[in-house]
């Protein structure tokens, strides 16, 4: 509070609505059919600012002096001493929320409050540790997707204007980055990645799609790209697309996590702008390519040609 600032005292008709709302938020919290809406006193949970500090630490290491701080030029002893620090605070950081995740989900199953989990520990460093071991390959996954943006839009004028500028790249590195956070076992702080990269790009990509090298979503806004999602190897995609779920039955017969629900698009496949492709069941062939705005929720054969929505204006 500034200096000299005084709190305004609460009187009359408004103490009377303060305390109103105060016991009805409480005897909310307090319902024990909604207590997983509430987390008071309890064990720490995954930290969405410092799971931001890990995105962009790990962007780091990846590609230094892009992102994050300066690297001074050095000799290779001491570049590499500075790497390993980098690295090991990445360790560190990653592990506390990796743990704090796998110790929430233990707790909800257990029904229980505990505030220690030896073994959530042990599986977490487990996790850190292999995927810190995955940061040469994504560094090398993320270079064939530059690769393959820079070779398909003629606009680019390098491949360091698309790793600064072009959300679409960042979408799809957080995007590798949490998935392979996910495969080693890690649980929520991937979802939290890519939503980061979702609120930051309007591109929603759920870290269970499987997708291929060489990938490009060119502009990229409102593109959406559901969990169980398979692309092959140099898809290009642009703006507006999804990939979705037909709709799916609710309550008890509400599919499990996982199941497939949502499109293959095989290799060297291209969707416009504004297209919906929907179902687990529907196969984009190899070498397709669907129009802007088509609806599509059945099988294309490999080569072929889908029309877009047409539209013409009115004289």
């Amino acid at each position: 509070m500034p200096p000299g600032r005084r709190t305004l005292p609460v009187t009359g008709e408004l103490r009377s609505n303060v305390d109103v709302v105060a016991d009805e938020l409480l005897d909310a919290y307090l319902d024990p059919t909604a207590q997983e809406m509430q987390h008071i006193g309890s064990y720490e949970l995954p930290s969405e600012q410092q799971v931001e500090n890990i995105v962009e630490m790990s962007r780091a290491l990846m590609f230094p002096g892009y992102v994050g701080p300066d690297v001074a030029r050095m000799a290779q002893p001491e570049l590499r001493e500075l790497m390993r620090v980098r690295v090991a605070e990445l360790w560190s950081s990653l592990h506390k929320q990796v743990y704090r995740a796998l110790h929430h989900k233990r707790q909800q199953r257990l029904g229980r409050s505990e505030l220690e989990c030896a073994d959530c520990n042990g599986k977490a460093e487990t996790i850190t540790s292999r995927f810190l071991s995955k940061l040469p390959d994504l560094r090398a996954q993320v270079r064939l997707d530059l690769r393959a943006a820079y070779e398909s839009d003629p606009a680019a004028t390098g491949v360091d204007e698309i790793l600064l500028c072009y959300p679409g790249t960042y979408a799809i590195t957080v995007y590798r980055i949490a998935h392979a956070l996910l495969r080693e076992g890690s649980v929520v702080v991937p979802r939290m990645m890519t939503e980061l990269a979702h609120r930051r790009t309007g591109i929603d990509i759920h870290p269970g799609a499987d997708i291929g090298s060489s990938f490009f979503i060119d502009h990229g806004t409102g593109v959406v790209i559901g969990e169980t999602t398979l692309i092959g190897e140099r898809v290009r995609i642009y703006q507006g697309v999804t990939l979705g779920a037909l709709t799916v039955p609710q309550g008890e017969n509400r599919p499990e996590p996982g199941k497939r629900r949502h499109p293959t698009l095989e290799d060297e496949v291209v969707i416009y702008a504004n297209a919906t492709i929907l179902g687990g069941d529907t196969v984009i062939g190899r070498g397709a390519t669907v129009g802007g705005n088509a609806f599509v929720t059945s099988s294309v054969p490999a080569g072929s040609r889908i029309p877009g929505s047409s539209r013409t204006q009115r004289p």
